[in-house]
C-alpha cells in the first residue's frame, strides 16, 4: 500500500530474510561506490555486519563475480563470514561467470558453495609481478639517482631488477600467503593440506569440475543459493529477498548503498 509515493511496506520489515550481498569486480581494500568495477573489503564487510546484526536476517547470500584482488582484502571478508557463521547465521556462496584467486578465498569458509557447471574458480595461489623496463630507460637515456635508507626500499622500481636477496625475501612473503590460503581452504573446505596442495598450482576449474574435486559443493544459480540459505536459516515458505548492495544507476552516478526488498503481499501486515 502506498501514500504519497510512501511505500509503507518499509515500516513492517519482513521477519524471515535472506540478505543477498554483492562482490562484484576487483577486490580491494578500502571503500569505494557500488558499480565501480571493484568490490572493496569495506563495503563488503559493512554489509555483512549489517546484516549479521539484524535479526530479521536468517541467511546471507554472497553473489561473487570476481576474477580475485588482494590478499589483504580476502582476509578481511573471509574473517567477516567466518564471524557470522560462529554466530549460527547461515553463509552460502553463489558464484557467477568467475569467482577464482582471492574470490575462491573468501569463498572457502562459507556453509555451502554453488557455482554454475561452467563458472571459472579455483587458481588457489599468490602472485607478485614485478615489471624491469631498465632497457627502455637506457635506450631514452633516462637516469636515475636513488637515495634510499634501506637495502630494499626501491625493491621494486622498475629501474632496476631485483637482486637475489630481493627475489628470495619476495619468495617468502609470496609463500607465507599461499600458506594462509592454503589454510583457509582447508578450515573451510574440511580438506586435508595435502588434498589441498595438490588443487593449489595456479590453475582454474570450471564449476562442475570443482564439485568433483570438493571445492565446490554443488551446481545452481543464484536462486538456488537463496532457497538453500533459506533452509540452513529455518525459514519456512517464500523467504523476503533483500539485497543489501546492488549496483543500480543512482549508486553509479550519485554513490552511496541501497537496501532493497523484495516483498510479497504475504509479507505485509494486513
Amino acid at each position: 500500500m502506498i501514500f504519497g509515493g510512501f511505500d509503507t511496506r518499509g515500516l513492517y520489515p519482513a521477519r524471515d530474510q535472506v540478505a543477498v550481498i554483492y562482490v562484484q569486480g576487483i577486490m580491494i581494500t578500502g571503500g569505494l561506490p557500488d558499480g565501480f568495477g571493484v568490490a572493496t573489503s569495506e563495503n563488503i564487510c559493512k554489509n555483512i555486519r549489517i546484516a549479521a546484526k539484524d535479526d530479521n536476517i536468517k541467511a546471507i547470500v554472497l553473489r561473487v563475480n570476481s576474477p580475485g584482488g588482494s590478499p589483504a582484502a580476502a582476509q578481511e571478508i573471509a574473517t567477516e563470514i567466518t564471524k557470522v557463521k560462529e554466530d549460527g547465521k547461515p553463509v552460502v556462496i553463489s558464484m557467477g561467470d568467475v569467482a577464482a584467486s582471492a574470490a575462491y578465498y573468501i569463498s572457502a569458509p562459507a556453509d555451502r558453495i554453488l557455482a554454475n557447471p561452467d563458472t571459472i574458480t579455483g587458481s588457489i595461489g599468490v602472485v607478485w609481478v614485478f615489471e624491469n623496463r631498465s632497457g627502455y630507460y637506457d635506450e631514452e637515456g633516462i637516469e636515475h639517482w636513488v637515495a634510499k635508507s634501506g637495502e630494499f626500499k626501491d625493491m621494486g622500481a622498475d629501474w632496476r631488477n631485483l637482486t637475489d636477496e630481493e627475489k628470495e625475501y619476495a619468495g617468502a612473503v609470496v609463500m607465507d600467503a599461499f600458506s594462509r590460503f592454503v589454510d583457509t581452504v582447508v578450515s573451510g573446505r574440511n580438506m586435508t593440506r595435502d588434498d589441498v596442495l595438490n588443487l593449489s598450482d595456479g590453475r582454474v576449474y570450471a564449476g562442475a569440475d570443482a564439485v568433483d574435486l570438493g571445492l565446490v559443493d554443488e551446481t545452481g544459480n543464484m536462486y538456488d543459493a537463496i532457497d538453500i540459505a533459506a533452509e540452513l536459516g529455518n525459514i519456512t515458505g517464500e523467504p523476503t529477498i533483500t539485497y543489501m548492495n546492488k549496483p543500480s544507476i543512482s549508486q553509479l552516478l550519485f554513490g552511496g548503498n541501497e537496501r532493497i526488498s523484495c516483498y510479497t503481499d504475504s509479507d505485509i501486515p494486513g
